[in-house]
């Protein structure tokens, strides 16, 4: 399966205004990609495409509410009677409740799947057709580490990630066995720094926070520009979402235990925060338009993306760890003599 180079391609955004998916749009007009940039509201994009216009990028701006089919398909079909084609496809948008389960109320709990699963999957159904009729492409979801393990007081925003996954994994399939060359990723970051926790609905008395450390927006566009040009299965993002996903897979349990005694104090801010404070739940905030959060202080590189993007290294330095262990029992065995 080959993928075109990023200044070949013609690329939708949906989620754009803020956080992973305005870097993501950065990052891919900045390379020469032409754009289609989407949010839900015509004056928290425009700033975004005045910013790409003003060095040089192509874009067009269309508003469409991810929760409505027809708004999302119409992201897909402007893209093509814009620019002739579509060859990649990045789905990001995400809302949150910050609640206990039994505090979370059924028309919220509804609402962050309508968004985070159900607009996924419209998404997907709209931008389909348009990857066929090419013959290649790339869907990009935008999924996190909370769809391989759930957190406490996030039920609702898990939920919506488990359910990305399912119908990620079932599409990718038919896809295979119809041999349409489609690249389907899932690009699953760890706690990352967006406005993500200004804009949740919480019923934590604060403003919530996510378990640390943080990785900036800019690594988890990283990875989406890698896997528009490499066809990848799945992409984790951040040496702690890699971590949480090894311990989930050897011990579901010890995860247990680790999440009881430091999740519930972890996703707490000292900011005072009501229930009623602004939140994007259903409607737009006019600020927080901006890349990043408030949790500067406690940003992270990671090593594990790098190896991830350079897959020879990557298998020489897992081969040199084995030798070395092997090397390090053998020496054990024998009194230091190999």
């Amino acid at each position: 399966m080959q993928l075109k180079p990023i200044n070949q391609q013609v690329v939708a955004i949906v989620g754009a205004s803020s956080g992973i998916g305005r870097e993501t749009a950065l990052q891919f007009a900045k390379r020469g990609a032409k754009l289609v940039v989407s949010t839900r509201s015509e004056a928290k994009i425009a700033p975004l495409v005045d910013e790409i216009r003003g060095f040089g990028g192509e874009v067009t701006a269309v508003v469409a509410d991810v929760t409505v089919f027809e708004q999302v398909k119409a992201i897909a079909d402007r893209t093509v009677e814009v620019y002739g084609r579509l060859d990649t496809w990045v789905h990001c948008p995400a809302i949150a409740v910050y609640a206990a389960f039994d505090k979370t109320k059924p028309e919220e709990f509804k609402r962050v799947i309508d968004v985070g699963l159900m607009g996924q999957v419209y998404g997907a159904m709209a931008a389909l057709p348009h990857l066929k009729r090419e013959g290649r492409g790339a869907l990009i979801h935008l999924s996190s580490v909370l769809g391989r393990r759930s957190v406490p007081l996030q039920s609702s925003y898990c939920t919506a990630k488990h359910g990305m996954e399912g119908f990620i994994e079932a599409m990718r399939v038919e896809l295979q066995h119809e041999k349409i060359p489609i690249s389907v990723t899932s690009v699953k970051p760890a706690a990352v720094n967006t406005p993500l926790y200004n804009n949740a609905l919480t019923r934590l008395g604060v403003k919530p926070a996510s378990l640390p450390p943080f990785y900036e927006p800019s690594l988890v566009a990283d990875a989406i520009l890698y896997v528009a040009e490499h066809p990848t299965r799945d992409f984790l993002v951040g040496d702690a979402g890699r971590m949480i996903d090894v311990l989930q897979r050897l011990s579901p349990s010890l995860v247990d235990f680790i999440l009881e005694r430091v999740a519930f104090r972890l996703q707490r801010t000292d900011q005072p925060k009501s229930e009623d404070g602004p939140n994007n739940l259903y409607e737009p905030i006019p600020s927080h338009d901006r890349v990043e959060g408030d949790f500067k202080n406690l940003v992270i590189p990671s090593l594990t993306d790098w190896l991830d993007k350079n897959p020879a290294l990557k298998w020489g330095a897992l081969v040199s760890t084995v030798a070395l262990a092997f090397l390090a029992a053998q020496a054990f065995k024998t009194g230091g003599q190999i």
